[in-house]
């Protein structure tokens, strides 16, 4: 006689509505983690949505600014951007593209619309770096849309950023949070189940239409937090749905922040703002 291993699947814990605010020299955007709602999701500090198509609301962009302690992920959905950093990094994302920046140690960087009118859609995420890995030397890539493979099934694609599914790997790694991203889009109806890694904590952002994530609806706009391990399934309701999915292993490490720069203790918080107004970063 067998015994069969019943499939582990994924909950919802909770839901959260991203929160309207500006950021950089006032582009207007939605926060869905990174609130009093909702600071971390560990290990991912921050997720801000911009979709506009009014150019006063974002053409001013972000100018010079300085990060220690983290990653960037900005993923482009409409418009493009230009990407400029102190150490010498240069780049123009457009639609589909990527742009994957591990801060450290601590640089100065640029993100400025290049356009006039039109739409400007997309993301920015933050990922935390582990106390063994802030204060190595910054890393920057750029991933163009082209290179991300691109997951079809009945009724649905799978646009895969980072992590694994179905014997296929993300063009993005970090070694410590080993992160999985992907960009679900769902045909009215339609079904999907993803191989999140048991050991990640996560979040699935609906940002079109309506979906049922692990039996629970979300509307558009909301953030369902992840609870268990195993798969997890996404539905699409009568329209198409487009849900950004993330997940990652947590760090489990205090977190300090101040404006630009993560740190595990207050005192590394006061020695970044110390060596930025020294010039020390590069």
């Amino acid at each position: 006689m067998t015994t069969q291993t019943a499939t582990k699947t994924r909950t919802v814990a909770r839901l959260v509505r991203g929160l309207p605010t500006s950021d950089g020299a006032g582009v207007r955007l939605n926060r869905v983690i990174g609130t009093q709602a909702l600071p971390d999701v560990d290990p991912f500090l921050m997720l801000d949505e911009f979709r506009s198509d009014d150019p006063n609301s974002y053409i001013a962009g972000f100018p010079e600014h300085p990060h220690r302690g983290f990653e960037t992920i900005t993923y482009m959905l409409a418009g493009r951007m230009r990407h400029k950093d102190t150490r010498g990094n240069e780049g123009l994302l457009g639609p589909g593209a990527v742009q994957w920046m591990t801060t450290a140690r601590g640089l100065q960087h640029s993100e400025m619309p290049e356009q006039q009118d039109g739409l400007m859609q997309g993301f920015q995420l933050w990922l935390n770096l582990p106390a063994k890995e802030k204060m190595l030397d910054p890393v920057y890539k750029d991933i163009p849309a082209a290179t991300i493979p691109v997951i079809a099934g009945a009724g649905h694609t799978i646009k895969l950023i980072a992590g694994g599914q179905s014997g296929i790997t993300g063009p993005i790694a970090s070694p410590t949070t080993k992160p999985y991203i992907a960009d679900v889009v769902l045909q009215p109806g339609a079904e999907v189940t993803l191989d999140i890694p048991d050991s990640h904590a996560g979040f699935a952002y609906v940002y079109d239409g309506a979906a049922d994530i692990a039996g629970t609806h979300v509307e558009k706009t909301q953030a369902a937090v992840l609870a268990g391990e195993g798969t997890l399934t996404l539905t699409a309701q009568a329209a198409e749905a487009r849900v950004l999915v993330v997940a990652g292993a947590p760090i489990k490490e205090p977190i300090v922040r101040h404006g630009p720069f993560v740190m595990n203790t207050v005192a590394e918080i006061h020695e970044a703002i110390r060596d930025y107004q020294r010039g020390l970063f590069d």
